[in-house]
C-alpha cells in the first residue's frame, strides 16, 4: 500500500525525523489559511499523487509549457494562485503514463535553503535477506539513472537484524553521503530512526529523495515516498486509515475485497491463473507470441467458485481486454471449481471477447466436461503453448 508524501512525513515525524512544517489541503479556498500557518516567506506547493517525477511533470489541461506539479511560491498570493491552477487538473509524469493523475490534494510546505541534495532509501534486500540502506550523493535524480551512469556513487548497506543500525553503520552512511559537522550529527541520529520506522511499520520501501543539507548545516527530509507490506496491514490500523482509494485502480480495489492478487497492466489479453509463477509464465508466453497481457491475476491455490467468478468479472470490466486466457494447473485448486466459476461468471456478465481455457491437474476431466456442456463459446487448449497461440490468434 502506498501513501501520500504528507502522510509519509507525518509518520516519520512521529519517530523524530526532521521534516518541514506543512499543511495538506483539498480545496483552493484552503490555500491562504494553510500558508498563513507556515513561517514563510518561501513556500512550496506540492501535488499529492501516487507517482514520482511530479516536479518535472506537466498539467494536461494547461499544455506542454505548464509549470510542474511542485512549485515554489514567494508569497501567500502566489500559493493561492498555484493552488487554483493545480487542483482538479491532470498531472502527467514519467510514472503516470500519458493518462496522468488528477490532483485532488496539495501539500503546502515551508520552504528550505538547500545547500546539497542527497539520496537515501531503505528496502528489503532479498539477496542477503536483510533491510538495507541505499545512499548516494546524487540526490534529486532517479536512482536507476545514477546506477546506470555512476554506480560508484551508490552505497548499499545491509543491516544486521540482530544489532540494528550500529554506530559503525551510521558512520559508513555519513561517509558515503559526505556528511560533516551538524549534518553528520543529524545523520547519526536519523539513520537509526528511519530503520526503526521501517521495521515497526512493516514498510517495503522508504525513499527520501532528496534528503537535503540546508545552508545552516542541518539535514531535512525534503520528500518521502513510503510503501507498506499489504500482508502486515492487519496489525497497523493507523496505516490502513491512510489509504487513498482514489489513487488506486478500481479493478485492483475490487480484487482486494476477494483477496485476489491482481495488478492492472497495459495489454489486451486478460489472464486468470493460479500461482504467481505460473501467472508470470503465462504473461511471458503471451508476449512471446506478440501480444501484451492486460493484467497479472493469481486466484490462489484454494479459490472458491465465488472467488473465481469475481476474478472473471474484474477481467471483463477492463475495456482494454480483447481476449481472455484462463490457465489453471490444479494441485490444491480443483479444475472443476475453476470451470464452475468461469461458467457462472460468463452467464452473469456475458462473453463479448474470445475465451481460451487450459486446465490440467486435479479433477481436470470434470472441469473440461463442465466447460464443454455449458453451451458457451469457450475454446479449450491442450497445454500452455497451445493456449497462448489460440488466444493470440483469436485476438490478432
Amino acid at each position: 500500500m502506498n501513501i501520500h508524501e504528507y502522510q509519509a512525513k507525518e509518520v516519520l515525524k512521529g519517530y523524530g525525523a526532521p521534516v518541514a512544517e506543512g499543511v495538506a489541503i483539498t480545496s483552493a479556498d484552503e490555500a491562504e489559511a494553510a500558508a498563513k500557518q507556515l513561517p514563510g516567506p518561501l513556500y512550496v506547493v506540492k501535488s499529492q499523487i501516487h507517482a514520482g517525477g511530479r516536479g518535472k511533470g506537466k498539467f494536461k489541461e494547461l499544455g506542454p509549457d505548464s509549470k510542474g506539479g511542485v512549485r515554489l511560491a514567494k508569497s501567500i498570493e502566489e500559493v493561492v494562485e498555484n493552488a487554483r491552477e493545480m487542483l482538479g487538473n491532470t498531472l502527467v509524469t514519467k510514472q503516470t503514463g500519458d493518462a496522468g493523475k488528477q490532483v485532488n490534494r496539495l501539500y503546502i510546505e515551508d520552504g528550505a535553503d538547500i545547500d546539497r541534495e542527497l539520496y537515501l532509501s531503505l528496502l528489503v534486500d532479498r539477496t542477503v535477506g536483510q533491510i538495507a540502506f541505499v545512499a548516494s550523493t546524487e540526490g534529486g535524480m532517479d536512482i536507476e539513472t545514477v546506477a546506470a551512469e555512476a554506480p560508484e556513487k551508490i552505497l548499499t548497506l545491509p543491516i544486521n537484524p540482530q544489532t540494528g543500525v550500529t554506530a559503525g553503520d551510521a558512520e559508513k552512511l555519513c561517509t558515503a553521503l559526505k556528511l560533516g559537522g551538524a549534518a553528520k550529527v543529524d545523520g547519526m541520529q536519523l539513520f537509526p530512526i528511519l530503520y526503526k520506522a521501517f521495521l515497526e511499520k512493516d514498510m517495503s520501501l522508504l525513499e527520501i529523495n532528496p534528503l537535503i543539507v540546508m545552508k545552516d548545516g542541518h539535514l531535512r527530509v525534503l520528500d518521502a515516498k513510503v510503501s507498506f507490506d499489504n500482508n502486515a496491514l492487519f496489525r497497523h490500523d493507523d496505516i490502513k486509515a491512510l489509504r487513498d482509494e482514489t489513487e488506486e485502480d478500481a479493478k485492483e480495489i475490487e480484487a482486494s475485497k476477494y483477496d485476489l492478487a491482481y495488478v492492472a497492466l497495459d495489454g489486451d489479453i486478460g489472464c486468470m491463473v493460479n500461482g504467481a509463477g505460473l501467472a508470470m509464465a503465462t504473461m511471458d508466453i503471451i508476449k512471446l507470441y506478440g501480444k501484451e497481457p492486460a493484467n497479472f491475476l493469481d486466484v490462489g491455490g484454494g479459490a472458491s467458485k465465488e472467488k473465481v467468478t469475481a476474478a472473471f468479472k474484474i477481467i471483463t470490466a477492463d475495456p482494454n481486454v480483447k481476449g481472455i486466457l484462463v490457465n489453471i494447473f490444479g494441485g490444491i485448486m480443483r479444475c472443476d471449481v475453476i470451470a464452475e466459476g468461469v461458467v457462472a461468471a460468463v452467464k452473469e456478465v456475458g462473453l463479448k471477447v474470445p475465451l481460451v481455457v487450459r486446465l490440467e491437474g486435479t479433477n481436470v476431466d470434470k472441469g473440461k466436461a463442465i466447460l464443454n456442456e455449458s453451451g458457451l463459446d469457450i475454446t479449450s487448449a491442450d497445454d500452455l503453448d497451445d493456449a497462448a497461440k489460440k488466444i493470440v490468434a483469436a485476438v490478432g
